[in-house]
């Protein structure tokens, strides 16, 4: 376990033993009404002994916290797969977190997906998916499979066409002038959003350099209200807590406020076609 997840699991102890406390109740008569040796609450609430479930539910009836059940629940269910290092969690292959990803695609009606250094994965041509999972291999040494997850990648693509999903993307102006596989692999990446601008169902923006820095965050993606994915430079983490999924809604619609569309935003991808078409005339 990574000591992130230890920490996580530490927290959840003293938040465990908070409610506890609060109630007037000792961990000596919460062990003894749940028939518990008395060591075990001292050990789930100093991170020592993984809480199941029933401990979960157990001190909240116990402690009159049945309001804070399903955050609690949820901040268990996460610890140990809510921060996931790039080498453990990709080393079956790129393309079985291809796989992965599209299956939480696919189950989800409304995908919030922020990205403000380069193009986020929906919206990649094939040539520059190919030359940021070939990065990717590279540099955290994974398995070569770049071939099989490109094609899964653009599989994936397909989610824009259901007529029961929706999407809002917001992208950083930075995104149009990272190179990624070179200048004619971004023209063409660049005029690939163009065309996704336009889709049906789909909210596209872009925050221009000089925007105000209101809400810093990594690149995320927001599934429904259920779920969202940061991709770290070392791990990937997954929130799955009610009350950090809302904070994270929170920044995505003060982005969103930032955010040019329509016309102002095919004019920003324009400019950055005319300077990378000059670059390389």
């Amino acid at each position: 376990m990574t000591s992130s997840a230890q920490e996580a699991r530490e927290a959840l102890g003293k938040r465990l033993r908070e409610i506890r406390r609060r109630a007037g109740v000792t961990g000596r008569e919460l062990s003894r009404r749940e028939g518990w040796h008395e060591s075990k609450v001292s050990k789930i609430e100093y991170g020592r002994l993984r809480a199941s479930d029933a401990d979960i539910r157990a001190y909240c009836k116990h402690s009159g916290a049945e309001k804070e059940q399903a955050d609690l629940l949820a901040t268990l269910h996460n610890i140990d797969s809510a921060y996931i290092e790039w080498r453990q969690k990709l080393g079956a292959g790129i393309r079985s977190e291809q796989q992965r990803i599209l299956k939480v695609e696919t189950e989800s009606t409304l995908i919030r997906n922020y990205q403000p250094r380069v193009v986020t994965g929906l919206l990649q041509t094939p040539e520059y998916a190919e030359a940021m999972l070939r990065w990717a291999t590279e540099f955290y040494e994974l398995p070569g499979d770049i071939g099989e997850a490109v094609e899964k990648r653009m599989e994936r693509q397909q989610v824009l066409y259901r007529r029961s999903h929706r999407f809002h993307f917001l992208m950083g102006e930075q995104s149009l002038y990272t190179t990624v596989g070179g200048d004619r692999v971004m023209l063409g990446q660049l005029d690939r959003l163009l065309s996704a601008s336009s889709l049906p169902r789909v909210t596209f923006g872009i925050i221009p350099f000089q925007a105000e820095a209101r809400a810093v965050f990594n690149n995320f993606v927001m599934y429904d209200n259920r779920l969202v994915t940061e991709e770290g430079s070392t791990a990937s983490l997954t929130i799955t807590q009610p009350r950090e999924i809302a904070l994270y809604g929170r920044a995505f619609d003060v982005l969103a406020g930032q955010a040019v569309t329509g016309r102002d935003a095919r004019e920003l991808i324009t400019a950055a076609i005319a300077r990378r078409g000059t670059e390389i005339s």
